[in-house]
């Protein structure tokens, strides 16, 4: 699997772009805030129909303009896919598939596999329980459609809970309707839940050896999923919560507040943990997102590094280098020299300056 090309119009701060890609490397250098990432970023919208900074498709718009176009070419296992997106600003997204419209995002799924490693990524480990969970979501949306419809529809009923939860101290006689959406929250968090304690078990098998390879053998890893309440429990979770939750106008109880525990030598490095650690650990989970991908869809993933090289040691680096040579990689920097002293092969060079591309 591999990008061919993509065109950009009005996608950030591109007025237009068209950049054939190679399937190796791909290196797009420059100086900082020249938009070397709003490339990366359309790449990742347009195959997941999200942007991995959670941004808005209002956001992504280059200023003064009403609406934006990604277009991209996909090839896998000899077959074309010409992906087409139209974003705007007071609608819904269109996306189109070989010139055939979708209807629901997860229809895109599986068209493309991306996996994004940003220097937040590194910081997951340390950061709050919802950096952790967006860790999770992000890679099981992708390798699972049934896993989005449904994390979407938990995350709507969950919104709309919250805001009965606030109209009842105006309005106390729609109370009793408080169980319809518990009814479907229970529903779709169940499925969610396990789901989540699937991939967790699976993570863990690859992130293992991962690690061990990352530290030399002097370091094991174990990942715990840490659910806010187990499935079986949730729906009296719920109702036992409840005069808290119309208290505190919140839902308190449910996936939505899961977190995942990273053990090293049996020690928790969330809270104790040195930085070293927790980065080392932050690698591990992201690599292991590759071979997970591999696993599941039998094809290789497209990886997307965005200015990741400068926030690793050289031993980091080397390791990861050796990892993503077999790979399509889109990779921003903001100079070559990591990639030469590693003698590290580069297949297509871009520089980027103000939103242009040589190349």
């Amino acid at each position: 699997m591999y990008i061919e090309s993509i065109q950009l119009k009005d996608f950030r701060n591109y007025e237009s772009l068209e950049l054939k890609l190679d399937k190796g490397t791909n290196i797009f250098y420059g100086d900082n805030a020249q938009g070397k990432t709003n490339i990366l970023e359309a790449v990742y919208l347009c195959g997941t129909s999200k942007s991995h900074k959670g941004s808005k498709d209002k956001e992504v718009i280059r200023f003064q303009k009403e609406e934006a176009h990604i277009r991209m070419i996909v090839k896998k296992e000899g077959i074309s896919y010409k992906l087409d997106m139209h974003l705007k600003k007071n609608r819904a997204k269109g996306v189109a598939i070989n010139g055939l419209p979708i209807r629901k995002a997860r229809e895109l799924l599986g068209v493309v596999n991306l996996v994004f490693f940003s220097p937040e990524d590194l910081n997951i480990i340390k950061n709050g329980p919802s950096e952790r969970r967006r860790f999770l979501d992000l890679e099981l949306c992708q390798l699972d459609n049934l896993y989005l419809s449904d994390l979407a529809s938990y995350n709507h009923i969950v919104n709309q809970r919250n805001k009965l939860l606030k109209d009842l101290y105006k309005n106390p006689e729609l109370k009793e309707t408080l169980d319809v959406w518990d009814m479907q929250m229970v529903n779709y968090g169940k499925k969610i839940i396990e789901k989540r304690k699937e991939f967790i078990e699976e993570l863990n098998e690859i992130v293992q050896e991962i690690h061990e390879n990352l530290t030399g053998g002097k370091e094991k890893i174990n990942i715990i999923y840490e659910p806010n309440i187990e499935a079986c429990d949730f729906e009296k979770g719920l109702l036992k919560n409840r005069d808290r939750d119309i208290k505190m106008k919140l839902s308190s109880t449910g996936p939505h507040r899961d977190d995942m525990c990273v053990m090293v030598n049996g020690i928790d490095i969330r809270k104790f943990g040195s930085q070293g650690q927790q980065r080392t650990a932050a690698l591990s989970m992201k690599l292991s997102e590759i071979y997970l991908v591999k696993k599941r869809t039998k094809d290789t993933p497209i990886l997307l590094l965005d200015d990741v090289l400068s926030e690793l040691d050289s031993s980091r680096q080397t390791y990861l280098l050796e990892s993503i040579h077999d790979i399509q990689t889109l990779i921003t920097c903001t100079g070559l020299d990591d990639f030469i002293s590693h003698q590290f092969e580069i297949n297509k060079v871009f520089k980027v300056v103000q939103g242009t591309v040589e190349n």
